[in-house]
């Protein structure tokens, strides 16, 4: 059986999806699971977690590319690893790729390796940016959340209520409220 599956970042990139959806239809993908979700919180990935437990063995994992699949090596050998336990195979239409062959196996492997350092040197040049920006006084970096809801922490801990409230009180993190409550302490 051809599984299909097909994401996008944002909910605004419909017209991506769509074209996803249909490449998926005219490769002969019997059932297809999408979702509209970062692929950063691979968490947060529920469909590509239903696709896997419901492929057999025989069947394939088909996708249009590989960055809609995979965010790095490490997740893609995670998933072949999972499709490989039940006897499973990945095709990537936009590259002709099968796993289902010896030469599909190893091009998959040399992709996902030169995706991954792609992405490594963007990073890279990314933080060397930003070190530029800061030296020339030109980036400021995000200002802290939490911080700025300091007076508030420490009104609601005055009161006696607990870390965990005030923190869902504030949409703040738990280990914030306590650096919080840590900076007073030792002023």
């Amino acid at each position: 059986m051809l599984v299909g599956y097909a994401r996008t970042s944002t909910l605004d990139q419909t017209a991506g999806l769509d074209a996803q959806l249909r490449e998926l239809e005219m490769a002969g993908c019997e059932k297809v699971f999408t979702e509209q979700v970062s692929s950063v919180d691979v968490r947060a990935r529920e469909k590509l977690t239903e696709a896997l437990n419901f492929i057999r063995q025989g069947d394939h994992l088909v996708v249009t590319k590989l960055d809609r699949l995979a965010r790095s090596m490490a997740h893609l050998l995670e998933i072949r690893s999972q499709l490989d336990v039940v006897g499973a195979h990945l095709t990537i239409l936009g590259l002709s790729l099968d796993t289902s062959t010896a030469q599909g196996k190893l091009m998959l492997n040399l992709l996902g390796s030169v995706a991954e350092f792609e992405r490594e040197i963007m990073l890279e040049r990314q933080r060397e940016g930003i070190a530029k920006a800061k030296a020339a006084g030109k980036y400021k970096g995000r200002k802290p959340t939490a911080l700025a809801k300091s007076g508030e922490v420490l009104a609601l801990a005055g009161e006696g209520i607990g870390a965990t409230k005030i923190a869902l009180d504030l949409g703040i993190s738990r280990a914030s409220v306590y650096r919080i409550l840590n900076a007073r302490d030792h002023s």
